[in-house]
């Protein structure tokens, strides 16, 4: 895909609803999909087993990765950008500087982040995918992390081929969720904001999709209850499997 910033093939294909089998969804086909990459793609879990190789408890996996987020959100509000990677390295040492490590620093934050490296794909995601793209939908990934991350993701999963983009907010100049990282795929795609559908299990991508005018589903795997501080999502799915059935449905 080379060093460029990767644009969409142009020409697009022709109240939050909880999707239960056999009910009819009334929500328009969107003319393309946007999926979030870390954790609703990517299943992170081997990320504690990162942090165990290095002598660090496993739990502080969820403690770092939300700490990079919080820091990649807080330059957002004030103006400002970093890269995710950078976010990363700085949120290690912070995280791992009370820990007694069984190598150096720059050793250990090098074995953590090689983590993304080796991630797989939820069990949901090859077959939800798969039955989105025989129905003729337009798939993007639109991560804050790195497009060449989400790239051997999706080549390890052997989904390659259904994606016509992976954009990166390192190429927009914004995180999500700040309404300009929506924008700028919808005008890299050459499709408008309110065509297209964010697929995300982070609730907050979900409620800045749905500000920058998309429409959004919320991957739900666990059953927990969605925050009742963000705009609720057009429609909550259990996987990518039942969100393929609902639009499909729709």
């Amino acid at each position: 895909m080379g060093d460029e910033p990767a644009t969409c093939r142009l020409g697009a294909r022709p109240g939050r609803q909880r999707w239960q089998p056999g009910r009819v969804q009334t929500t328009p086909r969107p003319e393309l999909i946007v999926f979030d990459v870390n954790e609703t793609l990517s299943d992170m879990a081997p990320m504690a087993g990162r942090f165990e190789d290095v002598g660090a408890p496993g739990h502080l996996a969820a403690t770092w990765f939300a700490a990079l987020l919080r820091d990649g959100f807080a330059l957002t509000a004030v103006g400002a950008t970093a890269r995710f990677a950078d976010l990363a390295t700085a949120a290690l040492a912070t995280v791992l500087h009370p820990v007694d490590l069984d190598r150096p620093l720059a050793d250990a934050t090098r074995h953590v982040l090689a983590g993304f490296t080796e991630l797989a794909v939820h069990p949901d995601v090859v077959p939800g995918v798969r039955a989105l793209a025989e129905d003729g939908h337009r798939l993007v990934t639109l991560s804050n992390g790195a497009a060449s991350v989400a790239e051997g993701l999706l080549a390890r999963a052997g989904l390659a081929d259904a994606f016509e983009a992976t954009l990166s907010v390192e190429d927009a100049g914004v995180w999500k969720p700040a309404a300009g990282s929506y924008r700028w795929a919808a005008g890299r795609c050459a499709v408008e904001p309110a065509a297209m559908l964010l697929v995300a299990v982070h609730p907050w991508d979900v409620d800045g999709a749905h500000r920058a005018g998309l429409r959004s589903a919320w991957v739900n795997r666990g059953g927990a209850p969605y925050p009742s501080t963000f705009t609720a999502p057009d429609l909550e799915v259990g996987s990518l499997v039942d969100l393929a059935a609902a639009l499909r449905a729709g």
